[in-house]
C-alpha cells in the first residue's frame, strides 16, 4: 500500500514512567526522534506522558472509534517498561493484546484493509543476550471478508523473555536504530525491507556497563506481521 493514497495518517505515542519502578532515561529522546520522524512521514502525531494503564486503554478506544476514513494507516509507539505480553502504566502491568484488540476489524471498521502499525521499546523479560561469534559475512487482495486479526504490524524491540537495552542520553538501540532507517530508506524501500535493516542495525550494539553480567550484551528486534500489502512510505 503506498501511504499516500490518502491526505492523512494517525500516530499516537505512549511514554511512560511506570510507578515502583526505575525512571526510564533516554525515553525524552526516543519520543523526540519518533515524532520527528513520523512528522517527517507526514503523520499527525500525537504524544501522551505517564499514563496509567486504564488512561493508555481510553487513549486508544477513542482513537479507535474515530472515523479514519480518509487515512491511510495508523501507528501507536510505546515506549515503557514490559513484560512478555505486558506493558506497563504509571500503575502497573496491563495486557498489549486488551490495547491492540481496539484496532481489530469487527471492532475498527474505518481501518479495515489498512496497515496498523504496533511499535513497542519495552522489556519482555529479564534474560541477557551474549551473543555468539561469527566467522561468515553478509550482507492485491480481492478478498470481500478480511480477517479481523489481518493488517496488523507488531514490532518488539526484543524477542520474548528478553531485556531490552537503553542508552541514557541517545535513547533506546531499538527506536535510535528504528527512525535511522525509517529516515534513510522510507522513500524507496518496502516496509519490512526497512525492518530487516533495524534488526541488523540494533544486532550491531552492544552494551557497556560496569556492573558484572550486564557488559558486552547483545539484542534482536522481533517483527511479527499480519500485513496483506506491501507498504511504502513514499510522498
Amino acid at each position: 500500500m503506498d501511504c499516500n493514497q490518502v491526505k492523512m495518517r494517525q500516530m499516537q505515542n505512549l511514554s511512560l514512567v511506570p510507578k515502583g519502578m526505575s525512571f526510564r532515561s533516554g525515553t525524552d529522546a526516543d519520543a523526540a526522534h519518533i515524532r520527528d520522524t513520523f512528522m517527517t512521514l507526514g503523520y499527525k502525531v500525537n504524544l501522551h506522558n505517564d499514563r496509567t494503564g486504564k488512561q493508555m486503554f481510553d487513549i486508544l478506544q477513542n482513537v479507535a472509534k474515530d472515523d479514519h476514513s480518509n487515512r491511510s494507516s495508523f501507528v501507536c509507539v510505546v515506549l515503557s517498561h514490559g513484560e512478555d505480553g505486558l506493558i506497563y502504566g504509571t500503575d502497573g502491568p496491563f495486557e498489549l493484546k486488551i490495547l491492540t484488540g481496539l484496532f481489530r476489524g469487527d471492532r475498527c471498521k474505518s481501518l479495515v484493509g489498512k496497515p496498523k502499525l504496533f511499535f513497542f521499546q519495552a522489556c519482555r523479560g529479564t534474560e541477557l543476550d551474549s551473543g555468539v561469534e561469527t566467522d561468515s559475512s553478509s550482507e492485491e487482495n480481492t478478498c470481500q471478508k478480511m480477517p479481523v486479526e489481518a493488517d496488523f504490524l507488531y514490532a518488539y524491540s526484543t524477542v520474548p523473555g528478553y531485556y531490552s537495552w537503553r542508552n541514557s542520553s541517545e535513547g533506546s538501540w531499538f527506536i535510535q536504530s528504528l527512525c535511522l532507517m525509517l529516515k534513510q530508506h522510507a522513500k524507496k524501500l518496502e516496509l519490512m525491507q526497512i525492518l530487516t535493516r533495524v534488526n541488523r542495525k540494533v544486532a550491531q550494539f552492544s552494551s557497556y556497563s560496569n556492573q558484572p553480567g550486564f557488559h558486552g550484551k547483545k539484542q534482536i528486534p522481533c517483527i511479527v506481521s499480519m500485513l496483506t500489502k506491501e507498504l511504502y512510505f513514499t510522498h
